[in-house]
């Protein structure tokens, strides 16, 4: 039986919530129409900041392509994880993220437990996390999702960049 069995699908609309960020010492309310209201948006969401997947592979990936992401529809490109606003902003200071893409702190993981991709990672003093997934975002319309398989430990085969680019490539070949 699945962890996820309430996961969005494709065709869904995304979850409408107030995300609370920090920018420029003040709090900013950014809520689900801010981020993607009238765009095409990729977000992929991993279980922590400053972990060792997130920090080596899934967020530099994203950094490194983001001009190619873009180049194919996509509007803007975040990164979204269960960690309040002072990590996440933390995170991509150290990582060195400038305009490449922007971080979504889902502090109460409010967003992730309502797109049904909340888990359980309190085996390894975790507690509520998302579960690693990537997905394309049409106006508030989830067009594609990459789900990573249901495996112990933090699978990483199918939410990262090059599989999206993947899709994109495909989804604009189709459409030409």
């Amino acid at each position: 039986m699945s962890q996820f069995p309430n996961a969005k699908q494709p065709g869904e609309k995304v979850p409408s919530v107030t995300f609370r960020t920090r920018a420029d010492g003040d709090w900013k309310d950014v809520s689900t129409d801010d981020i993607f209201g009238g765009k095409r948006v990729v977000v992929f969401a991993l279980p922590g900041a400053f972990t060792p997947t997130c920090s080596s592979t899934h967020l530099p990936g994203f950094m490194i392509k983001s001009q190619e992401v873009k180049s194919l529809g996509v509007d803007d490109i975040y990164c979204l994880s269960v960690n309040d606003s002072f990590v996440m902003n933390a995170w991509a200071k150290d990582q060195g993220v400038t305009d490449e893409l922007k971080v979504i702190p889902d502090g109460n993981g409010e967003f992730t437990d309502k797109m049904g991709l909340l888990a359980d990672k309190k085996d390894l003093g975790f507690g509520p996390r998302s579960w690693r997934y990537a997905m394309v975002v049409n106006d508030g319309e989830i067009e594609k999702m990459f789900v990573e398989p249901e495996k112990p430990g933090d699978p990483f085969e199918v939410s990262d960049v090059d599989t999206v680019l993947g899709y994109l490539k495909e989804a604009k070949a189709v459409a030409a």
